[in-house]
């Protein structure tokens, strides 16, 4: 039995840290305030190039395609950002779901 069971269809979508991100929750570790998530980017959004300087970040496109530096990435596509490394900006020109894991606290700057 695992410890901890979630299911997306029944939790709540959250502002995210920029306009037009929203998140669900899935699970939080509590012991390093890592936070594993589904994101929607919705179509039309362009979030700043950025860095999560307390949490390295992988993120698995779902749906939609995401773009990054003119390259648009199909669902499979995953990603990786060590922590506090610049990446972005990313470019929802339709609506994008990643699931996405921050090992630690999921902080922007």
């Amino acid at each position: 039995m695992f410890p901890h069971v979630s299911n997306a269809d029944s939790l709540p979508w959250q502002p995210g840290p920029y306009p037009g991100v929203d998140l669900k929750i899935l699970h939080r570790n509590p012991a390093t305030g890592g936070v594993t998530v589904l994101r929607r980017f919705a179509a039309g959004s362009t979030i700043p190039a950025h860095t999560h300087p307390l949490a390295n970040e992988t993120a698995y496109v779902l749906s939609g395609l995401w773009e990054e530096d003119g390259v648009s990435y199909p669902p499979g596509s995953c990603f990786f950002a060590p922590r506090g490394e610049r990446h972005g900006p990313h470019v929802a020109r339709v609506e994008v779901i990643s699931l996405t894991h921050f090992d630690g606290p999921l902080t922007v700057a």
